[in-house]
C-alpha cells in the first residue's frame, strides 16, 4: 500500500512540475503576442476619417443584426452579406492598397492582408457568428413548436378514435 502511496505521490509532483512549466511557456508566449497587438493597435491612427467610418459601419451592422433577430430571411441575407464580404477582403485590400494615398494618411494594406483581416473581416466574421447562433437558436425553438404540435394532434386523433 505504501509502495502506491509513493507512487502516486511521484505522479502528482511530475504533473505539478508540468503544468507549473505549461503555465510558465504559455504566460512566456503571450508577452510577444501582446507586444505585437499593442504595436499593431498604436501604428493605426484612429482619428482618419475612414476608420472612424469603418468602425462605425462595424456597430450599425450589429445594431441591425441585434433589431431584427426574429427576422430570419433577412438575418439569411445579412449573413451571406457579411460573408461575402469576408470573401472579397483580399480584391478590397489590393485595391484599396494601389489607391491608399486618396483616403488615407499612411498605407495600412501590406501583402498579406493583416489590417484588413483585423479591421474588416475580423468584424464581419463576429457578426456571422452572433447571426449563425441566433439561428440556430431560432431553429431549435421552431423544432420544439413543431413536437407539441405533432404531440397535440397525437393526443386529440386517440381522443378521437377513443370515442
Amino acid at each position: 500500500m505504501e509502495e502506491l502511496k509513493s507512487a502516486m505521490e511521484e505522479h502528482m509532483e511530475l504533473m505539478v512540475d508540468l503544468v507549473q512549466k505549461f503555465s510558465t511557456d504559455i504566460r512566456a508566449g503571450f508577452i510577444p503576442a501582446y507586444d505585437n497587438f499593442m504595436g499593431f493597435f498604436h501604428a493605426i491612427d484612429w482619428k482618419e476619417p475612414w476608420i472612424m467610418g469603418l468602425a462605425g459601419f462595424h456597430v450599425v451592422l450589429l445594431l441591425v443584426v441585434i433589431i431584427s433577430r426574429k427576422k430570419t430571411n433577412f438575418q439569411m441575407f445579412l449573413f451571406l452579406l457579411t460573408l461575402a464580404g469576408v470573401y472579397l477582403a483580399e480584391p478590397l485590400n489590393r485595391i484599396m492598397g494601389k489607391n491608399w494615398k486618396s483616403f488615407s494618411g499612411q498605407n495600412y494594406f501590406d501583402p498579406s492582408g493583416l489590417f484588413m483581416s483585423v479591421l474588416w473581416s475580423g468584424p464581419l466574421l463576429i457578426i456571422s457568428m452572433i447571426i449563425l447562433v441566433n439561428t440556430l437558436f431560432s431553429l431549435c425553438y421552431l423544432i420544439v413548436r413543431w413536437k407539441r404540435a405533432e404531440l397535440r394532434h397525437r393526443a386529440r386523433a386517440a381522443r378521437n378514435k377513443q370515442e
